[in-house]
């Protein structure tokens, strides 16, 4: 088992940045990839970004290039998410993702966090 607990959601204006985190204890290991999802008000949970255990491999939705980056600390067991250039259609509800494989932890992890919200004004 591997539990996540996402922290740092907030409001901020747009174009203004914000630190996501997500703590992972549990079965943690070298062997688990990372991500990061977020759900909007009636809309579908969606894929933000991915990152290896290592931090060797990494991958972003086309929606947040250039914009958010995904890093991870392992000595912490701590995955992270730095938002910038913040717009208001990034509101949501943010969910810290677990598993043991790079393309599932895309789409169907096998862990979450509990979310963590972001509001962004205009």
């Amino acid at each position: 088992q591997v539990q996540l607990v996402e922290s740092g959601g907030g409001l901020v204006q747009a174009g203004g940045s914000l630190r996501l985190s997500c703590a992972a204890s549990g079965r943690t290991s070298s062997s688990y990839a990372m991500g990061w999802f977020r759900q909007a008000p009636g809309k579908e949970r969606k894929f933000v970004a991915r990152i290896s255990w290592s931090g060797g491999s990494i991958y972003y939705a086309d929606f947040v290039k250039g914009r958010f980056t995904i890093y991870i600390d392992n000595a912490k067991n701590t995955v992270y998410l730095q938002m910038n250039m913040l717009k208001p259609e990034d509101t949501a509800v943010y969910y810290c993702a677990a598993d043991r494989s790079l393309v599932a932890v895309t789409t169907t992890p096998s862990y979450w966090g509990q979310g963590t919200q972001v509001t962004v004004s205009s």
